[in-house]
């Protein structure tokens, strides 16, 4: 029997045996609407309100402070979108400003290009060859209309740490001297990976999403700090507090709820395996197959992603060739993927279009373990050689 190896757990993970056994009841008997008032709702309302203090604890947030969504897209739309329309309905004569980089995630990257193409002007800042926004890259772009930063804390397909607290504390700065300006940040990658804390960071915004850290797909949650005004995205009821209307998803919202507490609980145990399991992997790489290339920071970079470019490959061809030896990768974010073109993150680093297109994700999770990384060890040298030597010469 083919053993099956995955190596994905950024694109998804699987959900916790303990997520499942939470959301089991909210599926079966207790089945209420939480905004019924009589038993079976109030029984459902308990949930949401334990699920949203269990999320408000891993972010150091207050719980009035959380809003569920449906994911992490959801999110950063209802945070950019609904922070952007807010502000252009009180003051509809100013064009805004909007910072933001080359490198976010198309839930972030593709609002602000609707949003410049309906009137704002929005800066996409480059990243380094590192993979890192430069800190004083943003304050060069501010302007006297500049409403928003927008900011990933983690990169969705090289894993590199972006500095928020910096940009946190200099948003905080200009609020104290009467600006008009908020700090959102798209924290889905590194949630349960690093230390995640609303206030250190000084973030108005943070998104997040269940299913990368062991809860089911179809939930997230946007902090919204207290103070913040958003202008609604979804209207059709006065849920979560009047910002996204729509029945709360009981059983997704406790499966939330659980996998926050468990990160919170897992964070330090889970963050240093993976990374010595990572780092394992990545020097057995590097010394078993030549012309291979670390892609992002080596040291400022979450723990769980090796993104690796493989000279004189295609990275889809890898990915068919290990995937039909059992092993799941990607070529980059979910979802990108389809795409012929070479992911636009690599690019942003500097990379080649060839090396561009080498580049691998290879992401561990909870669930693997050594075996993993020994048996994908096995496999992989020998996929690259095969790919080389039908790839035509270069010239």
């Amino acid at each position: 029997m083919l053993r099956r190896v995955y190596l994905d757990n950024s694109a998804t993970t699987q959900v916790a045996p303990e997520v499942l056994e939470a959301m089991m009841p909210f599926l079966t008997e207790n089945f209420g609407n939480p905004s019924s008032i009589h038993h079976f709702g109030q029984i459902a309302r308990s949930a949401v309100d334990k699920a949203r203090h269990q999320v408000a604890e891993i972010l150091n947030a207050r719980p009035n402070e959380i809003i569920f969504t449906s994911g992490g897209t959801e999110s950063n739309n209802l945070a950019i979108r609904g922070l952007i329309q807010e502000l252009i309905r009180k003051e509809p004569d100013v064009r805004p400003h909007i910072i933001t980089s080359v490198i976010e995630h198309p839930a972030v990257k593709m609002v602000c290009e609707d949003l410049e193409k309906s009137g704002c002007d929005v800066t996409f800042l480059p990243c380094h060859e590192d993979g890192v926004v430069r800190f004083e890259d943003v304050v060069a772009a501010m302007t006297d209309r500049t409403v928003l930063i927008s900011i990933m804390t983690a990169n969705n397909e090289i894993g590199t740490l972006q500095p928020v607290a910096e940009i946190g504390t200099f948003v905080r700065s200009l609020r104290n001297d009467g600006r008009k300006i908020y700090f959102h940040t798209d924290a889905v990658q590194a949630i349960g990976k690093i230390k995640v804390d609303v206030e250190e960071i000084g973030c108005d915004l943070l998104s997040l999403s269940a299913h990368k850290i062991h809860a089911p797909k179809g939930v997230g949650a946007l902090f919204v700090r207290r103070g913040t005004r958003l202008h609604p995205q979804n209207i059709g009821g006065k849920q979560e507090r009047g910002i996204r209307g729509g029945t709360d998803a009981v059983p997704q919202i406790v499966g939330l709820g659980k996998a926050a507490e468990m990160a919170g609980e897992k964070m330090h145990e889970d963050a240093e395996r993976l990374r010595q399991m990572r780092d394992r992997f990545e020097t057995a790489v590097f010394e078993m197959i030549p012309d291979t290339h670390l892609n992002g920071s080596r040291d400022r970079r979450v723990p769980n992603i090796s993104n690796i470019s493989f000279g004189s490959v295609e990275g889809e061809g890898l990915l068919i060739n290990l995937d039909m030896q059992g092993i799941a990768v990607s070529t980059g974010s979910a979802c990108s993927s389809g795409s012929l073109e070479p992911s636009p993150i690599i690019r942003a680093l500097g990379r080649e279009d060839q090396l561009a297109r080498g580049a691998i994700r290879f992401s561990f999770g909870r669930y693997n373990g050594d075996e993993d990384v020994e048996h994908t060890l096995a496999i992989l040298p020998r996929a690259v050689e095969t790919l080389r030597s039908l790839a035509p010469p270069k010239r």
